[in-house]
C-alpha cells in the first residue's frame, strides 16, 4: 500500500461526427471532454468498465456521444512537485490524459485512456515520445486537492551565485591550462620593444 496522494478519476470522451471533405476518410472523431473526480458521477472506485453516458451540459444531438472511462488513477508524487507547481503556476491548470485512439478502425471501436496526470512534466514528457496527449481545465476540487499538496512539498530550487567570467581559469582550445603575464617583454626578448643595439 502506497501513502501517495491518489484520486480516482474518470475521463469523459466525446464522439462526433467530422464535417466537410474529411468525413470521407473518418466519420468522426474522439475528443476529450473532461475529466471529473469518480465520486461526482456516482460511480465507485472499482468500476473500470466504459459506458455511454447522457450529457445533460450539451446533450447528445446531431450523432454526438459521451463515454465515460472510469477507474484511472492521479497519483501526486513529492520528487515532482515542480511538474505540478509548474501546471498550478500556469493561467489555465490542466490535466492530462495520454490516450491512445482504437487502431481496428472498426464503428464502434472505442479509445484507451491510459494515464492522467496533473503533472507538467509528465504531460511534457509523453508529447516528447509523441504519444496523443490532450487537457482540458482541471476541476476546482481537483485543483485544492494539487495545490495543498505543492504547498507541502515544492520547494524551489536555491539559485546557485554564478562566479564571475573573470575568475574562470584560462585553457588553451585543447584545455590546457594557460599563463597570461602583464610583464612588457618587446620583440626579442628586450624591454621597449626594438632590436637591440
Amino acid at each position: 500500500m502506497t501513502d501517495r496522494p491518489r484520486l480516482t478519476v474518470a475521463v469523459v470522451m466525446r464522439r462526433e461526427p467530422v464535417a466537410g471533405p474529411h468525413a470521407r476518410w473518418m466519420p468522426w472523431r474522439w475528443v476529450l471532454a473532461d475529466v471529473l473526480p469518480q465520486a461526482e458521477l456516482g460511480l465507485p472506485d472499482e468500476v473500470t468498465t466504459a459506458q455511454r453516458i447522457e450529457d445533460t451540459r450539451s446533450g447528445d444531438a446531431d450523432g454526438v456521444e459521451h463515454w465515460v472511462f472510469p477507474g484511472l488513477v492521479i497519483e501526486l508524487f513529492r520528487d515532482d512537485a515542480e511538474g505540478l507547481f509548474l501546471n498550478l503556476s500556469t493561467e489555465r491548470p490542466a490535466v492530462w490524459v495520454m490516450w491512445r485512439p482504437d487502431e481496428t478502425g472498426a464503428a464502434d471501436a472505442l479509445p484507451a485512456p491510459q494515464i492522467v496526470t496533473l503533472s507538467y512534466t509528465d504531460a511534457g514528457r509523453w508529447l516528447d515520445a509523441q504519444e496523443r496527449v490532450d487537457q482540458v481545465p482541471a476541476p476546482g476540487p481537483m485543483l485544492e486537492w494539487l495545490r495543498a499538496f505543492v504547498a507541502e512539498h515544492y520547494q524551489p530550487e536555491t539559485k546557485r551565485r554564478k562566479r564571475p567570467e573573470s575568475f574562470r581559469s584560462l585553457t588553451d582550445r585543447f584545455g590546457n591550462p594557460v599563463s597570461i603575464s602583464t610583464d612588457k617583454q618587446g620583440r626579442r626578448g628586450h624591454p621597449g620593444g626594438g632590436a637591440a643595439s
